[in-house]
């Protein structure tokens, strides 16, 4: 007998779920299309080679690997960001391109909770691109990108890595002291974040201003007690950046979408400045992901600066059903043949099926399997007859 069970963190997509996610996956690339993003889709094997020391979001314990046929190691598309730097380094001559895509990657490491180990994106990543106007503009996109998706009561939570690599360098960590730092930074748990920091002698300025990461979120007046805190250039710079980034998004009218946290702290080899996330009420995970990866394609030979983020459709899918937003399901006309109008209801169905309706022709006939095909819950047309 067959196993019908699935590995931990993957899930089939039934029905109902995969006409919404069909739905919401023409209406964000109508989207992306519309704003100028070209296509792209990029290869869902790779060698692990091109994931390993380049500074990707996945250490390679959380990659799918396989041995090739001539032995070579192969992943499982671990990180689609990068994918997208290696084709626009090595296989687009413009120095700039705005690509979009739809797939999916794969984490060894989750499955519990809302985490999955195959998560389908969608995304946009802005190549050849930098300065403030580029990430607002990129930010900008993601809110309307998830207003488009029919969520409400969502915020973009904003902040900037540079801030974190500031203080780093009057702290004197290592980067493996610093990483185990900002592991618990980004997780709000200061009390294991002070531990580490004391275990490194970090002392004074240095560590309570890494200490004060974690309360340092909220409106754009967080920036000014952000930018009181350091002297150091690094991160003044990246308060510089982010309040430019807030002067911009409030003149575009997004004022009200945002919100500042300079303790959003992610992987520090992978991102270069500006980090976000899509945040929505009673959902513990973010529905949208992003930041600027500016040193992502050095590793191919071209350096091409970049901005972009990434949604989580399935997630968008949970946090519509909880917002009670999800579209209603129109089920289609049912036609049913008389007996002997079997030709005649299938050039009905082809008719109406051009005309671009929804409609069905049963392998029922007659008038019973018409009371079938309504017990069921179907609107029907009787094709030779009386419905």
């Amino acid at each position: 007998m067959a196993y019908s069970r699935l590995p931990a963190g993957v899930q089939d997509v039934l029905p109902r779920e995969c006409s919404i996610l069909s739905g919401l996956k023409l209406r964000l690339a109508k989207k992306f299309s519309l704003a100028g993003f070209s296509p792209v889709l990029t290869a869902g094997l790779e060698y692990y080679d091109t994931f390993s020391g380049s500074g990707n979001a996945l250490p390679e314990e959380r990659m799918f690997k396989m041995t090739d046929t001539d032995g070579r190691l192969l992943v499982l598309r671990p990180d689609t960001t990068l994918s997208i730097a290696r084709i626009a380094a090595t296989k687009l001559g413009a120095e700039r391109a705005r690509l979009s895509y739809f797939a999916d990657k794969y984490d060894l490491e989750n499955g519990g909770g809302l985490s999955s180990r195959e998560i389908y994106q969608a995304g946009v990543e802005c190549l050849g691109e930098e300065g403030a106007f580029s990430d607002a503009q990129c930010i900008a996109f993601a809110i309307e990108c998830l207003k488009e998706a029919g969520l409400k009561d969502f915020i973009i939570d904003i902040g900037h890595v540079g801030y974190f690599k500031g203080l780093l360098e009057e702290s004197g960590l290592t980067p493996q002291e610093a990483e185990g730092v900002r592991a618990c930074i980004n997780r709000k748990d200061t009390m294991n974040a002070e531990r580490l920091l004391k275990k490194a002698d970090v002392k004074d300025d240095a560590l309570n201003n890494i200490l004060a990461l974690p309360a340092l979120f909220g409106s754009a007046e967080v920036l000014k007690e952000a930018e009181r805190l350091t002297k150091n250039a690094c991160a003044r710079q990246a308060v510089k950046n982010l309040m430019e980034i807030d002067r911009l998004l409030a003149a575009m009218g997004y004022e009200g979408y945002v919100s500042y946290d300079l303790g959003m702290i992610k992987s520090l080899s992978y991102y270069s400045g500006i980090v976000f996330s899509g945040l929505v009420k009673d959902l513990g995970a973010p529905v949208l992901s992003g930041g600027r990866y500016d040193n992502l394609a050095d590793a191919f030979g071209r350096h091409m600066p970049a901005v972009g983020f990434a949604l989580g459709l399935k997630r968008i899918l949970v946090a519509l059903e909880r917002q009670g937003a999800l579209p209603e399901e129109k089920k289609p006309l049912v036609l049913v043949a008389e007996e002997g109008c079997e030709a005649e209801a299938y050039r009905t169905f082809l008719a109406l099926s051009e005309k671009g309706e929804r409609v069905r022709l049963s392998a029922l006939t007659g008038k019973e399997g018409a009371e079938q095909e309504k017990s069921e819950g179907y609107e029907v047309l009787l094709v030779g007859g009386e419905a």
